[in-house]
């Protein structure tokens, strides 16, 4: 009896064991490799963040440059602290608040190029990334850092050997690339807690970070410094502000830091630790901050044998999850793009929009995944205009940065109101919309008046590119106008949206630059990159009319010269001596996977009647422009959009035009997919004989009907439901779409 008793025991804790192996090994943020695009141009960084929070702990190398642009660089080998926000892919340098560096007296070395500020060496062996969590051993000083964070707080655990001279400085001077601090202010409150802000100008002209700071222990002194002069007082005020603490430590003793930020005041940054970090150890939040990771991820669930794939994609996940990011503190208060202290009302304030980028892809995925948030964007979209008097073209910290080039909160926000969401006043978002797209500025003007914008001296004329960017916002405010009822409106802002075909040169059968007197620009090959393209050629923004890809088709002559465009499209490779810029990079061809104005040409193969070319292309990026490694991305990350088209690519389907409601359907990477939506139903995408080989669609069904068409309506994945592919090796030409007369003109709602 006891022995029967004593195996039953064994045997139920063996199970139990084997039970949570296997639910261990099944968490998605397993797959998730943080370091993709920390080499090479993805410009990422690996610290320990939570979706689209306002923190992003993580490491600084404390060098500038492009390759630093997160403050991380996969190839070197410093570390010299670690800083509270950072940008997420962008080509521009801006944030890096609040360093922190731990030290001890194994080490005095210093450097001019990162300001003779403390650092140590590191290696990636002795370092370690995953959703919500950082750690990496500083050599020189034989201590270990681990980070974490909440949506507004970041914690950091030091690991210190046995030492009388350990410490650590707090350095609001410190800035990076276009970052400079114009005022700071630290205070010692007692001898566990620091308050301050950082304000500071960049790519945000008026950034301002409040925090409060608590230690886990006493300090025994400290040195506080305004412009590098050593004070005598508890508090000090200036452009260049830090302060050393000093701890006596014994061997492995660990040293938490609890930091709450605020954008509004330190008040809110208090209220940000007190209501998220305050009683937690470092331990509980690193695991709260991997469970809302997996909460997330769990929205999709795959099912493949390859596990570099998976990981491929929970990466791409992650990295669409990581802007925009929160504004506001935990009350709603935030600093407003108009440079007051503003409330967010029955909504959460957020701000990082790269909508130049995530229009395209990021912010209709969202719609799928994020359908509570988009809510919260829409109005945060809307509190900018309510702030401005526009809405935001690339907006950071409360401020307008005005980089790059079209309106495009608007397309985000139609797509927003004909896919149901709500919580915003759509009468007040069509005003908005009306309001960007009439500005006097940024050439605006000069496109109402002449229907293009013309060449000019500017260096960065993007003349081409504006009238395109600026045609396709335009058709989205006529279907906006057109549901709203305003047929006067609606029939404008329709001819605008055909301004494209003003620079189309039937000549070159390329668009082409123009001067303000009607002619077309002399000098012109297709494949150079000039000042009238927007980081692109003419061959890669050709194919941006999404509104209009019949008319588009139509004015090259037909399919047929069309396919022929885009077979070169792909084919036309670069010479060697041929110089092409930063930015045009995953080069297939002509075509340029590391930059957004042609992330859906692949696609375009499905309106001539040949989907297969569009499965064979779309298969080729997925495999070749994305990898599992440092240098994994292709081009800058820009804030989600080139994991969003990972993302929607690997499921099978794209939003071509943005804001139609409409999905191109591609090749299916995985063997299966199920979304889990927020209204409690899923979407099952199921791809039978799928294989590298088998890449090629033999048929579809949807919910048991044949599908015979090319593309997906939003409503039908919303609905939930089951798609299923078969695939071969073989393309199957009868496989054209009969049911595929569809207008990439209209909404289908």
């Amino acid at each position: 009896m006891v022995r029967n008793f004593l195996i039953s025991v064994l045997l139920l804790a063996l199970l139990t064991g084997c039970k949570k192996e296997s639910i261990d090994q099944s968490r998605l943020t397993d797959f998730v490799n943080p370091f993709i695009g920390t080499d090479g141009p993805g410009n990422t960084y690996p610290g320990a963040t939570v979706p689209f929070g306002m923190v992003q702990l993580s490491p600084d190398i404390g060098i500038s440059g492009w390759d630093r642009i997160a403050g991380y660089y996969y190839p070197d080998s410093i570390i010299s602290g670690f800083s509270h926000m950072h940008l997420t892919g962008t080509g521009a340098g801006d944030l890096y608040d609040i360093l922190v560096m731990p030290t001890n007296s194994s080490s005095s070395k210093k450097i001019k190029e990162n300001g003779f500020r403390p650092y140590s060496r590191y290696s990636h062996d002795e370092e370690e990334a995953s959703p919500g969590y950082y750690s990496v051993e500083l050599l020189d000083f034989s201590i270990k850092a681990e980070l974490t964070a909440t949506r507004r707080t970041g914690v950091q655990r030091y690991t210190f050997p046995e030492d009388k001279h350990s410490a650590i400085t707090i350095d609001l001077g410190y800035a990076l690339n276009w970052d400079a601090p114009t005022d700071t202010y630290i205070k010692i409150v007692d001898k566990k807690t620091l308050e301050g802000y950082r304000k500071s100008t960049g790519w945000a002209k008026d950034q301002r970070v409040y925090f409060v700071m608590k230690f886990s222990k006493d300090f025994t002194r400290y040195n506080l410094y305004s412009n590098d002069t050593l004070q005598k007082t508890n508090q000090v005020k200036s452009k260049n502000t830090r302060i050393k603490l000093w701890f006596n430590t014994a061997d492995q003793e660990q040293i938490t830091i609890k930091t709450g930020l605020s954008t509004s005041n330190i008040e809110g940054a208090r209220k940000s630790f007190e209501s998220e970090v305050k009683d937690k150890s470092f331990d509980q939040i690193r695991k709260e901050a991997s469970e809302v990771w997996e909460k997330h991820l769990q929205k999709i669930v795959i099912e493949t044998p390859d596990k570099e794939s998976k990981s491929i994609f929970y990466s791409m996940m992650y990295q669409s999850m990581l802007a925009p990011n929160l504004l506001s503190d935990t009350e709603g208060f935030y600093k407003g793009a108009n440079g007051k202290i503003e409330k967010a009302a029955g909504f959460e304030r957020y701000d990082t929009f790269s909508l130049w980028d995530t229009y395209r892809a990021a912010h209709p995925l969202y719609t799928i995944l994020q359908q509570e948030r988009v809510s919260d964007l829409i109005q945060s979209l809307l509190a900018h205009y309510k702030e401005t008097g526009l809405l935001p073209v690339w907006s950071l910290q409360g401020n307008e940065s005005n980089m790059m080039i079209g309106y495009h909160a608007v397309p985000v926000i139609t797509d927003a109101y004909f896919k149901g969401v709500k919580g915003f006043d759509a009468n007040q978002a069509y005003e908005a919309c009306v309001k960007s797209a009439n500005d006097s500025s940024r050439q605006i003007s000069e496109y109402i008046k002449l229907g293009y914008v013309p060449i000019d001296k500017e260096h960065e004329n993007w003349s081409v590119s504006k009238t395109l960017e600026y045609a396709y916002d335009d058709w989205c405010i006529a279907q906006f106008a057109k549901d709203l009822g305003k047929e006067e409106d609606y029939r404008y802002y329709l001819k605008r949206s055909e301004n494209w075909s003003n620079v189309y040169d039937s000549v070159s059968t390329f668009m082409r630059p123009r001067y303000k007197n009607g002619k077309f620009i002399e000098h012109f090959i297709a494949k150079e990159y000039t000042p009238y393209f927007c980081e692109s050629n003419a061959w890669q923004y050709f194919w941006y009319v999404p509104q209009n890809v019949e008319g588009l088709i139509a004015s090259v002559g037909g399919k047929i010269p069309f396919e022929q465009k885009l077979d070169s499209m792909f084919s036309f490779d670069p010479l060697p001596e041929d110089k092409l810029p930063i930015f045009s990079t995953g080069m297939i061809g002509q075509y340029a996977h590391g930059n957004e104005p042609g992330h859906h040409v692949g696609y375009l193969y499905n309106f001539v009647g040949k989907p297969w070319k569009t499965q064979t292309i779309i298969r080729e990026i997925l495999e070749t422009q994305y990898k599992n490694t440092p240098n994994g991305h292709c081009g800058n990350e820009d804030c989600g959009q080139m994991s969003s088209w990972y993302v929607f690519s690997s499921l099978g389907f794209y939003p071509v035009n943005p804001a139609q409601g409409i999905y191109n359907i591609g090749s299916p990477y995985f063997n299966k997919a199920t979304l889990y939506l927020e209204n409690d139903k899923f979407f099952s995408i199921e791809a039978k004989n799928n294989s590298k080989e088998n890449k090629y669609i033999q048929s579809i069904k949807l919910n048991g009907k044949d599908l015979r068409r090319t593309y997906l309506k939003h409503s039908e994945i919303m609905a939930g439901g089951k798609l299923i592919f078969v695939m071969g090796p073989q393309p199957n030409k009868e496989l054209k779409g009969s049911d595929n007369n569809y207008l990439s003109s209209k909404i289908y709602k």
